[in-house]
């Protein structure tokens, strides 16, 4: 007698024991390549160092071992005060953005949802403008630059919620015509504020720091930026089955007991709250939140729990990446990291695009 797998009781007919393992696989393998690709990454540059001496001063660091160093001063100094930090934040920078973009793309209900396309990263970057340009103070400290570019990123979301909900409800549609309006807003604010500025040096930082760049890293703004990071990436995390739910529909969500526009609310002042972090401390990067979210839906499916933290670690892992190249390809000038990862994500994005009308 022939046995077919609606006779087997043992047989998963949806092969969620499958997509458990591909998943695993997934995050595994992206851990380990993120963290030999940190590795990597803090030894490339003008000084180049070997990845186990890099290690070895990593290790020196943080646990205190060995006693005796065969590594150099200036190597030590290059590792751990300047490559390091920069490493880690551009970790925790692109962790951040393919994150946002992925809850964002759900709560708008739209492929092409990203923090550029709602505002939210046009409002930090004109925060932090107003700091740069017109700050009380010649220096600029971390804390500052990051509650100038938050309160922004916090003022383009409640400005969006005000004109996505006049005369109707908080929907998808209103959310995303809301969003590029404030966009372009607050894009037009900042290059007024460039144009009226008396200080050309600071307008020329102004304008580098707008295509994002992690010069300024230090350990100061990793910690910072971690602590922000991790709570937004935990909160959505304990979202995920409610953001299962609206990605399913609104009359599908409140059917399973979930308030649409409760979540969109949360969910949108998280973003604005990582959003805001991130673009203090490396300007406005773009593309990352736009692609990243797309290739883990093709890696590992729409289901949150598995699509924000594979989301997390690829973006993670491309801004690493991205970073190297800004600073080695011209070295010893630095490009901008937005021109690098709109570089990739262009022609990642027309793939997509071709992937997506033919399926």
């Amino acid at each position: 007698m022939t046995t077919t797998l609606l006779d087997d009781p043992g047989v998963d007919d949806l092969d969620h024991a499958g997509h458990r393992g591909r998943t695993r696989w997934w995050i595994g393998g992206l851990t380990a390549a993120l963290g030999l690709a940190v590795v990597l990454a803090a030894g490339l540059g003008p000084v180049t160092v070997p990845p186990m001496t890099v290690l070895r001063i990593i290790g020196g660091h943080t646990v205190g071992l060995p006693d005796t160093a065969d590594w150099s001063t200036a190597q030590d100094s290059i590792v751990w005060l300047v490559r390091v930090p920069r490493v880690l934040l551009g970790a925790l920078v692109g962790a951040a953005l393919a994150v946002s973009g992925a809850v964002l793309q759900t709560v708008v209900r739209n492929v092409l949802a990203d923090p550029h396309i709602l505002g939210v990263t046009s409002g930090a970057s004109t925060g932090a403008a107003v700091y740069l340009l017109f700050g009380v103070t010649a220096a600029t400290t971390t804390a500052a630059l990051a509650a100038s570019a938050f309160a922004g990123a916090l003022a383009a979301t409640v400005l969006l919620f005000v004109i996505a909900r006049m005369n109707g409800q908080l929907t998808s549609l209103r959310l995303l015509l809301a969003g590029v309006t404030i966009g372009y807003i607050f894009a037009a604010a900042t290059s007024f504020l460039v144009f009226a500025s008396d200080r050309p040096e600071a307008a020329r930082t102004v304008l580098f720091w707008l295509l994002g760049s992690l010069a300024s890293a230090g350990w100061a703004s990793v910690a910072t930026t971690a602590a922000v990071v991790a709570a937004a990436c935990l909160a959505v995390l304990l979202m995920a089955p409610r953001l299962d739910a609206l990605a399913a529909g609104e009359d599908t969500a409140r059917t399973l007991g979930v308030a649409p526009q409760r979540v969109r609310l949360w969910a949108l002042l998280i973003v604005a709250l990582a959003v805001g972090s991130v673009v203090a401390v490396a300007g406005a990067i773009g593309f990352v939140g736009l692609i990243v979210p797309h290739v883990a839906r093709l890696c590992v499916g729409g289901t949150h729990r598995q699509l924000l933290v594979v989301s997390a670690l690829l973006g993670a892992l491309f801004l690493v990446i991205a970073d190297v190249a800004a600073r080695t390809v011209f070295a010893p000038r630095e490009l901008p990291l937005g021109i690098v990862t709109a570089a990739v994500g262009a022609p990642l994005l027309l793939v997509l695009i071709r992937r997506l009308r033919a399926s």
